[in-house]
């Protein structure tokens, strides 16, 4: 039956565990901290597939609310890797974890600091109280805090490292005051347009700068966690207004371009809907996260012209079309080139591109 050290061969063979990191990643069982039975699994009804879940590089949703929405998973054991490496933690430091989640995170950082120097918060109780059986059970008591983890925990701060396992549509300024100047913070950061990017945030002075990688896909922070309205609660058949673009929706779709055009075009999310007729046609909405504006491309093989409609408060095509426009005005730069200076006062952050000092405005 597939077991731990399947799951250690396979990140090593993957190059997906860090330097620092191969102690931990042998010395913490990942299924320690996997319920036995989940939406998904069941333990005394198959162990084989529950054990070649839990042991595989895969992501578990093991908690879902009422309405069937997770609210806690055990995420990709390669993807923690790589923020913890995002992370840089040196022996001695002291880090802060948001969202304690199933605890085998918390387990990986315990094994590599200390307990002493690991500081882990969960909203959600009932979940606190299932990851802290499990650390307990393999002899590790780090510090567990109840509570809401956008606020950090003042009382151990300054933290060499916070690093967040949900997304983030802002950095907290508490955040930010109890990172230790120099200090890194990594977490899944972005907007209802896009969220699929990590930040990891140097601390300088009261602000500090971040840059983007990777491609995660995590919960949401609950008091961050855009409303996504669905097309029928935006549209109810109202006309709007009518015009003509040259741009291909579906290109739209490729992360940079997603990822650029969500640094302009917030509170809004895309949704690309292909004909099921196989005709190749497609619908790309714009959704306003209050639900008061909508704006629709149809894609047509063979055109170069697409119609283009939007209604409400927002012209959410236009705003789309300006940032596209900038985009293309710089080369359509990779994600990866971009970075935030954060200020520390409250202030948006500043998108900057290749280094602080190179700000990127849509108007130049």
């Amino acid at each position: 039956m597939t077991g731990h050290e399947d799951l250690v061969r396979a990140l090593r063979g993957r190059g997906a565990v860090p330097p620092g990191w191969a102690d931990a990643v042998a010395g913490v069982d990942r299924g320690r901290f996997v319920p036995d039975r989940t939406e998904s699994l069941d333990r005394a009804r198959d162990p084989e597939e529950w054990a070649r879940a839990v042991y595989d590089d895969t992501a578990i949703v093991t908690r879902t609310d009422a309405h069937g929405v997770p609210v806690s998973s055990s995420s990709m054991p390669s993807l923690m890797l790589e923020m913890l490496a995002l992370l840089g933690v040196r022996e001695g430091d002291r880090v802060l974890e948001i969202g304690t989640g199933t605890g085998y995170n918390a387990a990986l950082l315990t094994h590599r600091l200390g307990e002493a120097r690991v500081v882990s918060v969960e909203s959600a109780s009932e979940v606190l109280d299932v990851a802290r059986g499990s650390l307990h059970g393999c002899g590790m008591r780090p510090l567990l805090v109840p509570g809401d983890g956008l606020l950090g925990h003042p009382e151990r701060a300054p933290y060499d490292g916070i690093v967040a396992t949900c997304t983030l549509g802002g950095v907290p300024a508490a955040l930010l005051e109890q990172l230790a100047d120099g200090g890194r913070l990594v977490t899944p950061y972005g907007n209802s347009f896009h969220s699929y990017s990590l930040l990891t945030l140097t601390k300088r002075g009261r602000g500090g700068t971040g840059r983007f990688s990777g491609s995660p896909a995590f919960m949401w922070a609950e008091a961050h966690r855009p409303s996504r309205p669905l097309i029928r609660e935006v549209y109810d058949g109202q006309p709007g207004e009518i015009a003509g673009t040259d741009i291909d929706p579906r290109t739209l779709e490729e992360p940079d371009a997603r990822w650029f055009l969500s640094r302009f075009v917030p509170f809004a999310r895309p949704v690309l809907y292909e004909a099921e007729d196989g005709s190749g046609e497609a619908t790309y909405w714009l959704l306003s996260d209050d639900a008061r504006s909508w704006a629709t491309v149809e894609y047509v093989p063979g055109r170069e012209e697409f119609e283009t409609e939007q209604h409400g408060d927002r012209r959410l095509w236009d705003e789309v079309g300006d940032a596209h426009a900038r985009w293309l005005a710089l080369g359509t730069p990779a994600r990866d080139r971009f970075g935030l200076t954060f200020t520390g006062d409250g202030a948006e952050p500043e998108l900057w591109l290749d280094e602080p000092g190179n700000p990127v405005r849509l108007a130049e």
